[in-house]
Parts: C-alpha cells; sequence; structure tokens
C-alpha cells in the first residue's frame, strides 16, 4: 500500500482517465525535502475578504493573498495540526481536503491546484489509505527521538 501511495503522490490528475489518474502531490511538495520554497493558494477559503490574506500581509500585493508558505511533509507525522492555521488535526482531514474539499473559486488558487474545478482529486476511499501510508513513511522516529537533535534551549 506504502508503494500505491507513492505511485498516487507522483502522478498527476488526470479527470480523462481516472483509473490512472493521481493525487498530484509532487508539484507542490517535491524534490529532497517534500516542498518547493514558494507561497502558493491550494483552496482552503472561498472567502475573498480573509482575514487571513497571508503573504499579501508582508508584500501588499493582492495577488498574494491567500498564499502560503509550502511547508515540508517530512516528519509529517509528528506535526499536526496541519495547514498554515492549523485547522486540520490529522492526515485523513488533509488528504480528504485534497481528494474533495478544495474551494475552487478561492482567490487567487494557483494553476497548479488544477484539479480544482473539481473539488479535489477524487480519490476514493482505499487510494486515500494508500496515500497516507505512503506519507508516513516520510517520517523518522529515530531522528525524532534523537536527543542531539532536542530542543536547544
Amino acid at each position: 500500500s506504502e508503494e500505491r501511495g507513492r505511485v498516487l503522490y507522483e502522478a498527476e490528475y488526470n479527470p480523462f482517465f481516472p483509473e490512472v489518474s493521481g493525487a498530484d502531490c509532487a508539484h507542490c511538495h517535491g524534490g529532497a525535502n517534500f516542498e518547493n520554497d514558494q507561497y502558493m493558494n491550494n483552496g482552503l477559503d472561498i472567502d475573498a475578504e480573509m482575514t487571513d490574506i497571508g503573504r499579501e500581509e508582508v508584500t501588499q500585493n493582492p495577488n498574494d493573498k491567500g498564499k502560503f508558505k509550502v511547508s515540508s511533509l517530512r516528519n509529517i507525522a509528528v506535526t499536526a495540526p496541519y495547514m498554515h492555521d492549523g485547522r486540520f488535526n490529522t492526515l485523513d482531514e488533509v488528504i480528504n481536503f485534497y481528494s474533495i474539499g478544495i474551494h475552487p473559486n478561492s482567490p487567487n488558487i494557483d494553476p497548479l491546484i488544477e484539479f480544482s474545478s473539481q473539488g479535489g482529486v477524487q480519490l476514493n476511499p482505499q487510494e486515500r489509505e494508500e496515500l497516507k501510508a505512503f506519507l508516513l513513511t516520510l517520517s523518522d522516529p529515530e531522528f525524532i527521538n534523537n536527543n542531539n537533535f532536542s530542543n536547544p534551549f
């Protein structure tokens, strides 16, 4: 299931061929650190008057409204709550959001969220479990429990 989840993670969303369509995660969470060093709007909010305006607060550029730093997925199993505002407590909630909960009319939604008009990548329950199984492999319990990397204060 972890390997099937990896394939889903790396495969692009394809609305015309759902049998080969993937979760399309690697565009934003790719590379060695499973992130892309960018600020993006992933369709969390539909309200154009949102109070948490993201990068726009720093740049004063209205095109940055709703954009937040793409975080690394390393050690994802121990970094809850998820999203910039901690709205999701579990990986299941995050996966469900990207599968069926995206707000396609979110202001400045990133073009890489190409599957937004369908509300998400439409993963079935088994695919969601497989994707989660892969994501859990990105956590390293030895690193997390290593005293050499404990709180320096």
